[in-house]
């Protein structure tokens, strides 16, 4: 019998993601975001949740998607991308749902949108596709190094 996945399905522009739900600390509204100078630009800043620093990325820049307006879905999908914990601005959350990974496809080379090395796979469900990203290759290396030293810069101010 085929495995379920347990995510958590959220909307960038005219398209649904799903993330394990198992990397999913939390969701928060949006709050105010503090810019850190010398931050890498899909890097909006960072915010104090309950006493922890956590860089906060912009997704729509992470994929170079066009530039949206926060509206009162805009939500911070606080999430473990080994070794780091951060928040990640979505336009909306949807729902938490299952899937068996029998309906989930390898990523097709011909998805433009964003680079396939973050994707996990495509998700097949009634009337839609969810596209799964790879929470741990969404950040290379050097952006996740570039986060180490944001969150010391945050620190010390």
């Amino acid at each position: 019998m085929a495995q379920e996945l347990q995510l958590v399905a959220f909307q960038l522009g005219e398209e649904s993601y799903g993330v394990d739900i198992a990397q999913v600390q939390e969701i928060i509204r949006m709050q105010p975001v503090t810019k850190v100078p010398g931050a890498p630009t899909f890097v909006e800043g960072v915010i104090n949740l309950r006493g922890r620093v956590i860089p906060v990325l912009d997704l729509r820049k992470r994929f170079n998607l066009p530039a949206r307006q926060d509206t009162k879905d805009t939500r911070i999908v606080v999430v473990e991308v080994p070794p780091h914990t951060v928040g990640m601005i979505v336009d909306a959350v949807d729902e938490v749902l299952r899937i068996s990974e029998d309906k989930v496809e390898p990523p097709s080379p011909f998805i433009a949108s964003i680079d396939t090395e973050y994707l996990r796979g495509v998700g097949k469900l009634e009337g839609k596709l969810l596209i799964l990203l790879d929470l741990s290759k969404v950040l290379s290396k050097e952006e996740k190094n570039a986060l180490e030293d944001l969150k010391g810069m945050a620190k010390e101010e």
